[in-house]
């Protein structure tokens, strides 16, 4: 296990994304897998089938984190123009890689079907690139630099990752602690605030919930070390403490001057 920190960004292609047609799958499991792997995902973007907009999201995030997942755009039809635009980011060619035509092939042969032009176009992908098996519908995904290009069928993607995810080295896993708050955000807030700038190496995650009557709100401490979670989780329950022994005052003298709050 390595202790340098992995990040890693998702591009996720398609119209059909930003219209609302159809409903992202892939962004959640993406985020479970790599949690569990101790890799941090940073930051999502969606774009339309657009190439300039395609090459210039994967330009930026490619050179910012360790690793890049894309979804989406490397079917069979004209607006599939994924490849051709991560071929473009790299400054590559986009060919029809031979053992993607012949797996591609001899699926269709297998099937009595004709290998037409639009179903080559599954076997593009640029130059230099490593084939993400793909045991649902057989047309690959590709890796390319830190890049790793994948279907946007939600099965698809996600048997793809399986294969992806025992390629890439563990991260340093992220430790976790939630800790119940009978108490809303705005009486938090403040002494929250300077919990989380005295302990810098966590996270602290605020989750408010409302039953109808009363709010509360779940914390969860985030770090990669147990002493510091502990740490930090010791200040946060001392927080709640604090403020419930001076809601129990401030209602104390309430009772006793005949007021009621």
């Amino acid at each position: 296990m390595t202790s340098t920190i992995q990040t890693a960004a998702m591009l996720a292609i398609g119209d059909e994304l930003l219209s609302g047609r159809t409903k992202d799958k892939n962004i959640g499991h993406l985020a479970d897998l790599l949690t569990v792997a101790g890799i941090d995902l940073k930051e999502v973007r969606i774009v339309a089938d657009e190439e300039d907009a395609i090459v210039d999201a994967l330009n930026a995030l490619r050179s910012k984190y360790t690793y890049v997942f894309t979804s989406g755009g490397i079917g069979p039809t004209h607006d599939d123009i994924t490849a051709d635009s991560v071929s473009k980011a790299f400054g590559v060619p986009c060919l029809h890689d031979p053992d993607a035509m012949k797996l591609l092939g001899d699926m269709y042969a297998g099937r009595g079907l004709e290998f037409t032009e639009a179903r080559q176009r599954m076997a593009r992908m640029p130059e230099g690139s490593r084939h993400i098996p793909n045991p649902v519908s057989t047309a690959p995904g590709f890796i390319i630099g830190n890049v790793h290009v994948m279907a946007g069928v939600p099965q698809v993607f996600q048997a793809m990752m399986a294969h992806v995810i025992e390629t890439l080295p563990a991260g340093q896993r992220v430790l976790s602690r939630s800790i119940a708050c009978p108490f809303g955000e705005g009486d938090i807030g403040t002494a929250l605030g300077a919990i989380q700038k005295a302990h810098p190496e966590t996270s602290i995650g605020s989750y408010p919930h409302f039953d109808g009557r009363r709010f509360s709100t779940e914390l969860i401490v985030r770090a990669r070390d147990q002493a510091v979670v502990d740490a930090a989780a010791a200040d946060v329950e001392a927080m709640i403490e604090a403020i419930r022994n001076e809601k129990d005052a401030a209602a104390t003298r309430d009772l006793g001057t005949g007021e009621v709050a």
